[in-house]
């Protein structure tokens, strides 16, 4: 018990001085303040916050974006607006009906079924975020004692590429795509969402070697054939 107190006291002092921080004061003197939120939080604790507070960012201007340019999808959803649509997205809780419980990799190929008659934004992106967030392990503040596993964070970001090829290049009948993305005509390109995922991408990437080198430990680098990937494991992998 003493030596379990006495390293709880040692972790406490080591990261005191990174519990003080700086404010100006009333008048214009540099102040010198505890915050105890920062008492037990690395450098890499507050990449970590940083990094997730911009991938869900990122993530949410995608979803909006693809709600510009495919609003038949929240109209589909009986919703009143694109707003309406992403508020309900992002609203903490993934567990829609429409979805019959498919979550992660699950509800983003569901998306892609010819025969899915809801929302196909709603099901990629939930299925996404799904991914993102129990690569996260479900928090958005961490500290020191808090852990994650670079193969989540590395899976993830491969299947953010996957969704990405399946909404290019997945059809309807008649020959239009699913879900209108990227478009490529010379003429009138946008190539905004390739600029967006690649953003989320790199940064779950950059995020699994810092955790991997942290823990002296290794990522297992998967390739696959886009035409024929599958979504890999996130939340079925262990911290």
């Amino acid at each position: 018990m003493i030596s379990r107190l006495l390293s709880c006291l040692i972790v406490v002092l080591a990261f005191l001085p990174a519990a003080c921080a700086t404010r100006v004061g009333a008048g214009g003197q540099h102040e010198t303040y505890f915050s105890p939120r920062y008492l037990a939080k690395t450098e890499v604790d507050r990449v970590i916050d940083s990094s997730r507070a911009e991938i869900v960012a990122g993530m949410r201007r995608i979803a909006e974006k693809l709600y510009k340019r495919n609003p038949r999808e929240w109209k589909r959803a009986g919703l009143a607006s694109r707003e309406a649509a992403l508020n309900r997205l992002f609203s903490g809780s993934l567990d829609f009906p429409e979805l019959g419980g498919r979550r992660e990799g699950a509800a983003a190929l569901h998306a892609f079924s010819p025969d899915y008659p809801g929302d196909r934004v709603l099901a990629v992106m939930s299925g996404l975020l799904g991914m993102v967030y129990a690569a996260f392990e479900h928090n958005d503040d961490f500290y020191v004692l808090d852990d994650l596993n670079e193969q989540k964070l590395y899976n993830c970001a491969r299947n953010i590429e996957i969704a990405v090829w399946k909404m290019s290049s997945t059809r309807l009948g008649n020959g239009d795509p699913m879900l209108l993305s990227n478009e490529l005509d010379p003429g009138n390109p946008n190539t905004s969402f390739e600029r967006e995922f690649g953003r989320v991408i790199g940064l779950l990437e950059l995020l699994s070697k810092v955790v991997a080198d942290k823990h002296g430990r290794s990522i297992t680098r998967l390739t696959q054939n886009l035409a024929t990937a599958v979504f890999l494991p996130v939340s079925a992998l262990g911290v």
